[in-house]
């Protein structure tokens, strides 16, 4: 009877806690929004069920303890390798010509990161946030999950779990925050104007792209050259036409490695004691506050460019210049379609600043970097 009660008290029923229990669930409403909403399931169902393994009591599966996943954590987050691999991917899976077809598309993937700074500087001064755990906060405006990763784990890696959770979790809502922001910003008239198709871009300009793109990327903010050059090392992949194979691994098997890495060790950062907190609600509301000052900031600076326009631009486009490649276009295409009872489809035109956007954010990942690191 002894040695029952022992192993009985030796296992993780009888240390668990009300906190591993809370957190259970947080994973099983995870686990369900990607399974019967299908939000970002690839990233959510390995983040879910490393935060079930994190609050296993016991079991040393958390990424701050000494088991498995704390050397997945450590060899892949915490040295800066896996989110770097994950932009590699990314490269190989975008096609940068809609942005090439319309230069000026840039500037709207640039304004949409509005809400990375203004949720950086709503954290460290209105809130209880140094500068390092604001420029964390912050990154979530760029919807970008592999870019809020690679900052948060050098700037507060404390902060990871909520961080990456608010980041995957509003790029996966983007269906639902859009909408009504585009709603209330734009008139019908500017939902209804439609754009020409853009400007034929050549084989040249498409390899040209990514090697002139990393190197001034790399000179004007050289902490973003991580991110940045291996994004456009997968995009000269994908364009140069002799790396099919290079193209193929990195674009497929690669990529859904890394992501099951990338997923399960930012789940195990989940663990009760580390995640709740009164800092993770306040992470959560500060992220929704720079996603949709992003989405905003995107659909007014195209506001602010047809006034000096011949030709006007769809304002709504502006909306996509957060980087959820490609859901925001996506989302800005079927929100017009409806409003134009299916006479403006603004997909392509809508890539443009969709791509920029995730430029933008993996630049101003690295200006913090560069101020704060």
């Amino acid at each position: 009877m002894e040695t029952i009660l022992e192993l009985f008290q030796r296992s993780g029923l009888a240390n668990l806690s009300l906190g591993n229990i809370v957190m259970f669930a947080v994973a099983a409403v995870l686990t369900f929004l990607a399974i019967t909403k299908q939000y970002e399931p690839l990233l959510l169902i390995p983040i879910g069920f490393g935060a079930v393994l994190a609050n296993l009591p016991l079991a040393d599966m958390g990424a701050y303890g000494e088991g498995i996943i704390a050397l997945i954590y450590d060899s892949g987050i915490k040295t800066e390798l896996l989110p770097p691999l994950i932009f590699l991917g990314v490269g190989v899976l975008t096609d940068f010509r809609p942005l090439l077809g319309r230069p000026l598309t840039f500037l709207l993937g640039a304004a949409a990161q509005l809400g990375i700074f203004a949720a950086a500087l709503s954290a460290a001064y209105l809130l209880d946030f140094n500068a390092k755990e604001a420029a964390s906060i912050g990154i979530i405006g760029g919807a970008d999950g592999p870019t809020s990763i690679f900052l948060t784990s050098q700037l507060a890696p404390h902060l990871l779990g909520p961080v990456a959770v608010a980041a995957y979790s509003y790029m996966s809502l983007v269906p639902i925050i859009q909408p009504p922001i585009l709603r209330l910003l734009t008139t019908k008239s500017e939902r209804a104007i439609d754009m020409p198709q853009a400007i034929p871009v050549s084989r040249k300009a498409v390899i040209l792209f990514p090697l002139v793109t990393g190197i001034i990327a790399a000179l004007a903010v050289p902490s973003a050259t991580p991110l940045i050059g291996m994004l456009m090392f997968g995009n000269l992949l994908r364009e140069c036409g002799v790396t099919e194979r290079l193209r193929k691994t990195t674009g497929g098997a690669l990529i859904d490695v890394v992501t099951i890495f990338l997923g399960i060790a930012v789940g195990a950062t989940m663990d009760a004691e580390n995640f709740l907190t009164h800092r993770t609600i306040l992470i959560l509301i500060l992220g929704a506050l720079a996603f949709s000052f992003s989405t905003a900031g995107g659909i007014l600076f195209a506001k602010l460019i047809n006034l000096f326009l011949r030709k006007k631009i769809n304002p709504c486009i502006g909306a996509a210049g957060v980087s959820a490649v490609p859901m925001a276009a996506r989302v800005v295409q079927r929100f017009v379609s409806e409003s134009t009872e299916g006479k403006v489809n603004p997909l392509m035109p809508a890539m443009g600043p969709n791509v920029a956007g995730v430029i933008g954010s993996a630049v101003a990942a690295g200006v913090f970097l560069t101020l704060l690191g």
